[in-house]
């Protein structure tokens, strides 16, 4: 018997770019919710950017690819990047000259822009903010460095950085988190946090960001817009987020009618 879902946002509750839920998903949503289920939204947002939708509440919250967990008030996990990583990281981003954004649980600020980070921002319907003391910023907890690459960049940008790792949805920029974050590792707090066994958990998702998080459930669903490789790993496919596919995945495996 399911009791709690897990839901990445974009390109899983969300189309890519659009700020509201279709009726179906709302819907969907809100019945799980009236069945009882816990719902947590599981995204690489970060913990001020989380989208809101009126009339649905979400239980937890994790952010930052499961660097930051919430529930309500309460912080249930939390995990900052290693600190010697932290400024390895940005001195390494620094010398291949691209911008680098970085995440407290307070504010998302950059050193600078371009094209292909604020297209990624524009996925979340977020924009870039220029701090002029990001240095400053830098020395704070950080859950989260963002920046424009390529694949075959990733191991520059982590040299010298063993405790790091790098996350991606999109396939031309990355989110680096502490290595031992991740969806997969929040997931298993929060079961633990409610006394669950993963049997009674399903998640829900689009991203190669959400493989461990499909994997550290029962059941793990992957969107039919979903990358083949998100696909293989989970358990069941459904409809693509334009086609409504968590609302007619409920419905069809009766976990609302």
């Amino acid at each position: 018997m399911i009791k709690i879902a897990f839901f990445d946002v974009d390109g899983t509750l969300l189309r890519l770019g659009h700020k509201e839920l279709s009726a179906n998903t709302a819907a969907a949503l809100r019945q799980l919710h009236q069945n009882g289920i816990i719902l947590c939204m599981a995204t690489g947002r970060s913990y001020t950017g989380v989208p809101h939708f009126d009339g649905i509440d979400f239980d937890v919250l994790l952010t930052f690819n499961g660097s930051f967990v919430t529930k309500g008030n309460d912080i249930i996990f939390k995990n900052p990047i290693n600190e010697h990583d932290k400024y390895q990281i940005i001195s390494n981003l620094k010398h291949m000259n691209r911008a680098i954004a970085i995440s407290n649980e307070h504010m998302i600020v950059t050193n600078g822009t371009d094209p292909d980070l604020e297209q990624y921002f524009a996925f979340g319907s977020e924009k870039l903010k220029i701090a002029d003391n990001f240095d400053e910023i830098s020395r704070t907890d950080i859950y989260q460095i963002m920046c424009s690459c390529q694949k075959d960049e990733h191991s520059q940008i982590l040299s010298g950085a063993p405790h790091s790792q790098i996350t991606a949805w999109w396939d031309k920029a990355a989110d680096i988190i502490p290595l031992n974050s991740g969806k997969g590792n929040a997931v298993a707090a929060v079961l633990k946090h409610y006394g669950f066994s993963k049997d009674e958990a399903i998640a829900f998702g689009d991203g190669h960001n959400d493989i461990e998080m499909l994997e550290a459930v029962g059941i793990g669903v992957a969107m039919g817009n979903a990358k083949d490789e998100v696909k293989a790993k989970a358990d069941f496919v459904c409809q693509s987020v334009e086609n409504d596919g968590i609302y007619h995945y409920c419905v069809e495996n009766k976990l609302i009618f």
